[in-house]
């Protein structure tokens, strides 16, 4: 699994992470296969958040590892808060609490990375400014970061953060392009030219933000996923002929399409499937030509100006 370094933080994670947000529907059992197979494969980053099944998922995930010290040192733990009920909440309170809870259900003293999960516009960045000196000040939380958020508003927060952010968590797939689709066709008079993010992933890549890419195999907004899809025939035909001349299954080629990026993209798979996660894996082998990559976005239906 080839490894790239979170933002500027100095942490080594790999390019590929699991997503932990259904594990609170598996077993025990089920979910230590899972578990199992992503390190095996060198997939040692699991993304949680708190809401994730109630939290369920990080209380399954934890005893499924057996959390001990010498387990906790082999992984390395990112998890999301500010998303309530009806709300989004960045209160220094809130994310005090959360982290709380966050470490008494993952049965650990630290998270290596902390997300602030979609943007509050009721934040008052003085209070979050707090609340990560003291989380980073006790040994609580190690990196911070954000997720859904535009240049802006990260800029906003880092006037006032003491730490710097190193990770941006997006929606990222072959058929949610919006990010690179602006910067391919600027000056146009098109839909696909409206900037919606504020150049997000150049700015990302300027600040050494890391990107980390959530839902890569769906498309809408949770409406399903695009692989093996009736809806995307021409997509699906592109990419089954590319996975089968490299030998790999189509998940392969979806996220290797992602990491094809240089931006250094993180790509966040959340399959509870542990045979379909060893596919996935493949991807980390997997360098797509400059040709590949083009004929597989425009077989999604994009257009070059």
């Amino acid at each position: 699994m080839n490894k790239i370094n979170l933002g500027n933080s100095g942490l080594e994670v790999p390019e590929i992470a699991l997503g932990c947000m259904r594990m609170a529907d598996l077993s025990n059992d089920d979910a230590q296969k899972v578990i199992q197979t992503a390190m095996d494969a060198g997939i040692n980053f699991f993304d949680h958040a708190d809401i994730y099944g109630g939290g369920k998922s990080e209380e399954v995930f934890a005893k499924a590892v057996g959390m001990n010290p010498a387990v906790r040192e082999k992984m390395i733990l990112q998890s999301k808060c500010g998303i309530r009920p009806g709300m989004f909440d960045f209160s220094k309170e809130h994310i005090l609490e959360s982290v709380d809870g966050i470490l008494k259900r993952l049965d650990t003293d630290y998270i290596d990375i902390l997300l602030l999960h979609r943007p509050d516009t009721l934040v008052e960045p003085e209070e979050v400014a707090e609340a990560f000196t003291s989380l980073k000040k006790s040994g609580k939380v190690r990196e911070f970061g954000v997720s859904n958020q535009n240049p802006m508003q990260i800029e906003l927060l880092s006037k006032y953060v003491e730490q710097k952010l190193v990770a941006n968590q997006l929606q990222l797939s072959i058929t949610n392009t919006g990010m690179i689709d602006a910067g391919l066709n600027v000056n146009m008079k098109i839909d696909r030219s409206v900037d919606r993010d504020g150049s997000i992933l150049d700015y990302c890549r300027l600040k050494d933000i890391t990107i980390q890419a959530w839902s890569p195999f769906q498309f809408g907004f949770f409406e399903g996923v695009f692989l093996d899809n009736p809806e995307f025939p021409e997509l699906n035909k592109v990419i089954d002929r590319i996975a089968a001349d490299k030998g790999v299954k189509n998940t392969a080629i979806a996220t290797a399409w992602i990491l094809r990026h240089p931006a250094k993209i993180q790509t966040i798979v959340g399959t509870m499937n542990p045979q379909r996660l060893q596919d996935i894996s493949a991807a980390s082998d997997i360098t797509l030509t400059r040709q590949e990559w083009y004929e597989i976005y425009l077989a999604a239906g994009n257009e070059l100006p």
